[in-house]
């Protein structure tokens, strides 16, 4: 048994989260709330998982250096700056950082860089994905993880080669462009495809999520793993030793 510190833990990801934790026999030891300060109350547990907010990243991160603790990040909406924050953090303690903690959806990241690799580069890759009408973040963490997959098996900049929010008259779609579109409505937990579009053939690899209680399970399977690694930035991939 091991003892969580959840920041962020009233929220809907939080929630699902303690019930997760309950129900792999492990005990939420500190729960902290949006805008809180970790501090030192982080200490006196094993492993932090952090679904907060970005604005609360650098002061979660600073609180996990300071007591020695790993943290997995499951926070989307990150921007340059927190990945550099990430990154020297991790020069001290274990940090996983995910744009999806589903074991389903790194397994599609893979499946995705895979066929980018194989696929020659006239088929074009679009990511289409939706969420429930509450998500404030677009394109989706998820989204972002699927296109780096597809980017990095083609040696290309994601940043440098993405088409989003298409509207009016954009022009031909740009050769090698990786595509978003995004879809918000409902009550919707997750959907994400990734469409390989050839001359005259199609491969569409797809994830559905039913339920919230997919991304906390991999979230305490991945806190789980993360426990007495080295110091370093680790990956849901990691976890699954793909």
């Amino acid at each position: 048994m091991a003892d969580f510190a959840v920041i962020g833990h009233k929220g809907r990801m939080g929630q699902a989260l303690a019930d997760a934790i309950e129900e792999r026999g492990h005990n939420m030891c500190v729960g902290v709330d949006f805008g809180g300060e970790p501090g030192k109350l982080v200490a006196k547990c094993n492993v932090i998982v952090d679904f907060s907010a970005p604005d609360a990243l650098e002061a979660n991160l600073t609180a996990a250096k300071n007591a020695g603790v790993p943290i997995l990040i499951g926070t989307t909406g990150l921007e340059p700056a927190h990945f550099s924050a990430i990154d020297e953090a991790a020069a001290k303690i274990p940090v996983l950082q995910t744009g999806n903690t589903s074991l389903g959806v790194t397994l599609l990241a893979a499946l995705v860089r895979e066929a980018a690799t194989r696929l020659g580069e006239d088929w074009d890759i679009e990511v289409l994905e939706m969420h429930h009408r509450a998500k404030v973040d677009a394109p989706s963490g998820t989204a972002k993880l699927l296109g780096e997959a597809a980017a990095s098996a083609r040696g290309i900049n994601l940043s440098d080669n993405m088409e989003s929010g298409r509207h009016g008259y954009t022009g031909e779609r740009g050769e090698g462009h990786i595509g978003f579109a995004t879809l918000r409505g409902g009550t919707v937990a997750g959907e994400h495809s990734v469409i390989f579009a050839g001359n005259e053939e199609r491969l569409t690899l797809s994830h559905s999520a039913e339920n919230r209680m997919i991304f906390a399970r991999g979230a305490v399977r991945g806190a789980e793993w993360l426990m007495g690694k080295e110091p370093g930035r680790y990956s849901m991939e990691d976890v699954l030793g793909l």
